[in-house]
């Protein structure tokens, strides 16, 4: 699918498909958003390299599994984004890969699949966006991707906050299999955000021509983004260490309270082996066995052991392990 997005001589905003491409190669004046989804890679290679961007970096436009980057060309620069496709508070995210090929009057973007953040902005919005220039247009479409993340992350934190209560109340192995699982995720969240929070690093520290950090919206911009990513990597950060605090949490309760059980089962061991030998000791088949024949020795060996227990039990209440 292709959509495009032109600003006309008169300042007007004109949507549609091919024929404004058309329209706009024939003297590429006036701002100008091309949106490429859901093509045939091969035609959509030769379309892009049409419009003059280099061969390399519609190759990497082109990889599903190609890592952020920003690079810059002669008359464009190239930033590698990973968007979203669809996000949820469980942390279960399909992202993609969305390229931005920017110039000084035109914004080419490309994705797989139907991106929410541009399909929010191909709108009134986005026209008025273009109209400040296609690299404002940029920052701003990743800005809102980020918010996605960030409304998606603010959820989850509430999730995490009702398993930390649940494992203190009632903590069994499917909340530490969700656990487990968030964890997982949120390794591979950190990654992804640090690679965006590293572009617009790169984005203030150095010139580009299409994003210039030294112009002053763009600067704002270009800030603002980076601040955003910054928020998502430590907010990942922080809900990665507080899994795995509760993880850990979770097992150190688990193995102090089995470490009682096996104090308290220690303790009847220990109180019941002497009780056992001396029950063993005299009940033996031996015809002559001391004190067997004492009057009221049956009632004297029941004294001596309870005294045993009773003492025992003393002994480890002392020593607070009862």
């Amino acid at each position: 699918m292709i959509r495009c997005m032109l600003e006309s001589s008169d300042g007007s905003i004109l949507t549609g498909g091919s024929e404004l491409l058309i329209e706009w190669q024939r003297n590429r004046e006036g701002k100008f958003w091309l949106d490429i989804q859901e093509e045939d890679t091969s035609g959509e290679r030769k379309l892009l390299e049409k419009l003059g961007l280099h061969t390399l970096a519609v190759q990497d436009a082109q990889r599903d599994r190609h890592p952020p980057k920003l690079e810059e060309f002669d008359d464009f620069t190239f930033v590698l984004y990973r968007g979203i496709a669809s996000f949820n508070a469980e942390l279960v995210h399909d992202s993609q890969n969305i390229a931005f090929f920017v110039g000084d009057n035109f914004l080419v973007t490309r994705h797989p699949k139907p991106a929410v953040s541009i399909e929010k902005l191909f709108s009134e919005q986005g026209s008025k966006l273009l109209k400040q220039g296609p690299g404002f247009l940029a920052l701003r479409i990743m800005h809102t991707s980020a918010g996605l993340y960030l409304d998606a992350l603010l959820e989850f934190e509430e999730r995490l906050s009702d398993i930390e209560d649940a494992l203190m109340n009632d903590g069994n192995d499917d909340l530490m299999r969700e656990l487990v699982t968030y964890r997982t995720r949120l390794v591979k969240l950190r990654r992804l955000f640090n690679y965006h929070r590293n572009i617009t690093d790169e984005l203030r520290s150095d010139e580009y021509l299409a994003l210039n950090y030294k112009d002053d919206p763009m600067g704002h911009a270009i800030t603002d983004l980076h601040d955003r990513f910054d928020r998502l990597y430590t907010l990942a950060e922080i809900f990665y260490s507080i899994s795995g605090d509760l993880i850990d949490g979770y097992i150190s309760i688990a193995s102090h309270q089995l470490n009682r059980t096996m104090q308290v089962l220690t303790v009847i061991t220990a109180i019941f082996v002497p009780l056992g030998f001396l029950a063993g000791l005299y009940g033996m088949n031996f015809e002559y066995i001391p004190e067997l024949k004492i009057e009221n020795g049956y009632f004297i060996l029941l004294a001596a052991m309870g005294s045993i227990a009773v003492g025992l039990l003393a002994l480890f209440r002392k020593i607070r392990w009862l």
